[in-house]
This record gives C-alpha cells, sequence and structure tokens, in this order.
C-alpha cells in the first residue's frame, strides 16, 4: 500500500517547485521532506526526483504518483468532511489565510472567539496576499482564505472555489499636515497628478488598484516608496515624504502630523472569504465564517 503522508510529500514538492517549498507547505524540515520521498521511491522501487541545476525535477513516474495523490487527497478530504459533518462539531484543523491588514485588524477577534467557543479545533493561520492565497484554496493547500479585491478590479474564483462577502472596507488618503491638499476638506483623483506617492510593491492588489485608478484617469503614478507595512507608509507620509492610500482595516492610530483626507469617489475594498466547495459543509468552515462574518460587521479596528 501506498503511504498517504509520503504522497502528499511528493505531491507538495511538485506544487512548491522544491523540497524547500514543500517543507514549509507541510510545516516540515526539508530533511523530513527528504525521507519521506527516499521511503517513497523504496517502496516502489524507482526514482522518483532527479538533479537539475540548483534544484530537483520530477520524473514521469513521479508525475504519475502525484496524479494518484490529488485523487487520494481529494477522496481523504472527502471523508473528513463527511465525518465531521456526523460529528456535528467543528474540530481538526483548520488551515487559514488572511491578507496583512486584515490578518492585523479582524483575524486576531475571529480566531479569539474559534478558540474559545471550539477548543478541539486546531487552527493555523498564515499572512498571504490575495493574489496568493485563492490559488492555495484552490489547490487544497489551505481550507479557507479571508481576502479582498476593490470594486474597479475585482477578483474573479476559480472553478470549484465559492467566494462568500463579508463586507466593505473604505480606503482614505494620508498626508502631511503641511501637504498643499491637506487644507481641503475632500479630493478627487484629478487633485493627485504630480504627487510623489508611498505604496505598496508591484503583485499586490492595492499596488494594482492605485496604478490602474490613476492611469484610467490619465495619470502616471510617481510612487517613490514600495513598502509592503502600511505602519512604515504612515511614518514615511509623517516625515513629509509622499502620500499614501490606506484603507481602515488594520491601519492603527495615526502620529501627530498625517491628516486623513477623504477621495471622491470613496475607493472601496471588497472583502470576502474563500473556501473550497466541497468544504462548506464541514462544521469547522461553516463556524469560521460565522466568525469572520460577526468581526467584519463589527467594522475595522
Amino acid at each position: 500500500m501506498l503511504d498517504l503522508s509520503r504522497l502528499r510529500a511528493l505531491h507538495a514538492v511538485q506544487l512548491h517547485g522544491s523540497v524547500g517549498g514543500a517543507a514549509q507547505a507541510l510545516g516540515y524540515t526539508p530533511s523530513a521532506v527528504s525521507q519521506q520521498i527516499a521511503k517513497l521511491e523504496r517502496e516502489t522501487g524507482t526514482t522518483l526526483l532527479e538533479r537539475q541545476g540548483r534544484g530537483v525535477a520530477l520524473t514521469d513516474d513521479a508525475l504519475m504518483l502525484v496524479r494518484t495523490a490529488e485523487e487520494m487527497l481529494r477522496l481523504a478530504e472527502q471523508a473528513q468532511v463527511a465525518l465531521e459533518e456526523r460529528k456535528g462539531r467543528p474540530e481538526g484543523r483548520l488551515r487559514i489565510a488572511a491578507f496583512p491588514s486584515g490578518a492585523r485588524g479582524l483575524m486576531p477577534r475571529v480566531l479569539a472567539r474559534l478558540a474559545a467557543d471550539h477548543p478541539q479545533l486546531d487552527l493555523r493561520m498564515s499572512e498571504v496576499d490575495p493574489h496568493l492565497s485563492v490559488g492555495l484554496v484552490a489547490r487544497g493547500e489551505l481550507d479557507l482564505a479571508l481576502a479582498h479585491d476593490w470594486d474597479i478590479t475585482p477578483m474573479p474564483a476559480p472553478e470549484g472555489v465559492r467566494s462568500i462577502p463579508l463586507g466593505e472596507d473604505h480606503c482614505e488618503l494620508l498626508l502631511p499636515a503641511g501637504h498643499p491638499l491637506a487644507a481641503r476638506d475632500s479630493l478627487v483623483t484629478a487633485d493627485l497628478a504630480g504627487r510623489r506617492w508611498v505604496c505598496q510593491p508591484p503583485g499586490t492588489v492595492c499596488h494594482d488598484w492605485l496604478h490602474t485608478t490613476l492611469r484610467t484617469a490619465g495619470q502616471e503614478p510617481d510612487v517613490a516608496y514600495y513598502v509592503a507595512e502600511f505602519q512604515t507608509q504612515v511614518a514615511l507620509v509623517a516625515e513629509g515624504l509622499g502620500i499614501a492610500l490606506l484603507p481602515r482595516l488594520g491601519r492603527g492610530p495615526l502620529p501627530e502630523g498625517v491628516v486623513l483626507r477623504p477621495l471622491v469617489p470613496v475607493p472601496t475594498r471588497r472583502l470576502f472569504a474563500v473556501t473550497r466547495d466541497c468544504l462548506l459543509g464541514r462544521p469547522a468552515v461553516r463556524a469560521a465564517l460565522g466568525a469572520m462574518r460577526e468581526a467584519a460587521g463589527a467594522g475595522p479596528s
């Protein structure tokens, strides 16, 4: 009989492209993953990984086993969900991802509620941008993700993945107190022409929204500072180095020297949870979705 944990390790190497990537995704050490695959090679009497430069490549036999592993993992997941449904209570491991400001502004309340109400749940959370987390849910590496998109750039759900709306998060302009625009009560996109920006790095949802919005208005954004962490963006604005557009969720208190001004129309992030269709009946997922809805309804922190 083929060992499911060893097939899972091989499947993870194929998904992540390396033994190290597989180890990180599974929560193992690279040595443990290599040992699992070595045992699988002995059991099957075939070579599964071949050296390719500094990395490894899967052999044809390995790719065949990966296809088998995908089916076995799918069946194992279905059995787990069915068993939990029969018991009627949330239990087992629940793997969650959340985008950074959601992980800070929403998920502490969600995780605390779940831990208090369902101590038999083994909760695991990773901070992952929606560009990646939705795909991880689709591939079965996560059970649930807190994600967001923008009203002007909606993010489609992959096949087999369900998107559950949770609410909205509004964004505002952060300006140095002495900035010429700070004297106005509200601003429009035309006011932003020629301004220096502090913005999240390329490949993030917020970066894409800013560039799409300004370019649609005929402006090329002058981004002087690419910064992932919101609090660092606030610090740069406080020093008068640029302006930033930040959501309320997870923003926290602002220091002296930084003012907020609304942008009209108001930029709106849509908050949603994503999970696979086959997990919608799992009590742990239903409990987590309920806690997310409750926390999102309470407003940003």
